[in-house]
């Protein structure tokens, strides 16, 4: 069952034509992940479901619900988060602090607890360093604050844009075997990555985003034996 159908999406910076006719879906349960080199229209795409962006035309539907003309603060009231690029944290305030304001809406807050357990069991880490500033953490670390405030959102759909960006291997393993214990726990993720390898091993589905347009789709297994996603973002 489709939770989320994106149709014939187009999206402008100014005057320049960035997504084109974009048409997919991702199915409840599903990891989904759009791949592309830069410049292809990945992160605008998450920009415009999250209500950051205003598409041209086409529409965004969540559960039946058309959602691409409401503010983002409405849209992740619906369970719709997105965790940006680069993070974002809030540097000057404690990693229990930037938690707390992931769960600033009503539902997020009655469940705040159980939230922050569910965070602090994923990633110990932030448990253990709770009441440091968060801008003293390291970028793996900050990582996972940002993923943990996204959890506490109670996301259906977790949206995540280039997790594993200037991180070292080992700590890139572990976010991504952490985003498939997160979907395992029954939240959808949509994943925009650039390491190719990694994101289609632990993806359902998956899209190639070039120049804007859809070029092709599959089972993330189909993606990792495609010739030209092979000799385009494998090296082989």
């Amino acid at each position: 069952m489709s939770l989320m159908n994106i149709e014939k999406l187009n999206v402008y910076y100014g005057d320049v034509h960035i997504v084109w006719d974009v048409t997919f879906s991702v199915k409840e349960g599903d990891i989904v992940s759009i791949i592309g080199a830069n410049g292809s229209g990945k992160s605008t795409m998450l920009k415009t479901i999250s209500g950051l962006l205003r598409p041209t035309s086409g529409e965004i539907h969540f559960r039946d619900k058309t959602i691409h003309s409401l503010k983002t603060s409405a849209i992740v009231e619906l369970g719709v988060v997105l965790i940006p690029e680069g993070r974002l944290i809030f540097p000057q305030m404690s990693v229990f602090e930037n938690l707390e304001m992931g769960s600033y809406i009503r539902k997020a807050k009655e469940k705040r607890t159980e939230s922050l357990n569910r965070v602090f069991n994923l990633f110990p880490i932030l448990s253990e360093r709770r009441h440091q500033l968060a801008g003293t953490l390291s970028g793996g670390e900050q990582q996972m604050l940002a993923i943990g405030r996204g959890l506490m959102s109670l996301p259906q759909v977790l949206m995540l844009d280039e997790i594993s960006l200037g991180l070292a291997p080992n700590i890139v393993s572990q976010l991504f075997q952490t985003v498939t214990e997160i979907n395992r726990g029954g939240t959808t993720i949509l994943l925009v990555e650039q390491n190719v390898l990694h994101a289609l091993k632990i993806s359902h589905r998956g899209y190639v985003l070039e120049n804007g347009r859809l070029v092709i789709s599959g089972t993330g297994r189909e993606l990792l034996e495609d010739p030209h996603t092979k000799r385009a973002y494998l090296g082989i």
